[in-house]
């Protein structure tokens, strides 16, 4: 395959970006987005010019890093997949692609492809996390009774990875759905209530403190989410927002 890529090219943070464009050719329907993007890497690196900057981990799925806006879309044409693990067969010989990084206040522009979400760090930071002591005298998970659809629920939202497809689909930029899934894993479970007020509101005020806009109410989070987060979850953090505000 021989394809054209206009990818965003950004030195630092407080320089200039601009969209330059890679010719690439010999590219094989079976690499992966990644794999294409390292062999421009290897191009540039052996004429002498700089490689683009791109985030990457595990490779996966899973670690949530490879985050690319390809073609207008969170990590490209394919729905429930992260950028790593979309293929080259998803184009066809001679396309034009896209690539750009995060575009969101929140996601500040760290080189190339790479973004800052350490935002989303510091949000998880604010309450999303447990008290309950695991440390050498756990009780036995199935001693407390959970009722299965709740543990389902709090199963699926725990699968979000992070990645900041949502905010990066959101015409507000706004980390709700992310959020809602950190607060609900907790939420749903009888070891979450022990901060379940504080959980919420501090988690809420980060978030507006790191500059997320309001949600949409588009659903274009959801539909964009590699893990399919539901907005079922918003909804439960508003909820639990409202009780939370009342407790305080």
């Amino acid at each position: 395959m021989n394809l054209t890529l206009k990818i965003w090219r950004q030195k630092g943070a407080n320089d200039k970006g601009k969209i330059v464009d890679y010719p690439v050719s010999g590219i094989s329907p079976d690499m992966s987005f990644l794999e294409m993007l390292d062999v421009l890497n290897q191009e540039l690196i052996e004429k002498g010019e700089a490689p683009v900057a791109f985030d990457h981990d595990c490779r996966e799925g899973i670690c949530g890093t490879c985050s690319l806006y390809i073609n207008g879309r969170a990590h490209g044409p394919s729905t429930k997949i992260t950028a790593c693990q979309l293929h080259m067969r998803s184009f066809s010989d001679g396309d034009t692609i896209y690539i750009e990084p995060w575009r969101a206040k929140a996601f500040p522009v760290i080189k190339d492809l790479i973004v800052d979400r350490s935002s989303f760090d510091r949000i998880q930071q604010a309450g999303g996390f447990i008290s309950v002591n695991t440390s050498g005298n756990t009780q036995d998970a199935n001693a407390i009774p959970i009722e299965k659809e709740n543990a389902d629920k709090a199963f699926d939202a725990a699968t979000c990875i992070g990645c900041g497809a949502c905010v990066a689909s959101c015409k507000n930029s706004s980390a709700m759905l992310f959020v809602s899934a950190k607060v609900s894993q907790f939420a749903l479970l009888p070891q979450g209530q022990v901060e379940a007020t504080d959980r919420v509101l501090n988690m809420v005020k980060q978030m507006d403190e790191e500059g997320f806009g309001n949600c949409t109410n588009t659903g274009a989070c959801e539909v964009e989410c590699p893990k399919g987060i539901s907005l079922e979850n918003i909804a439960r953090m508003n909820r639990e927002y409202l009780a939370a505000s009342f407790k305080g």
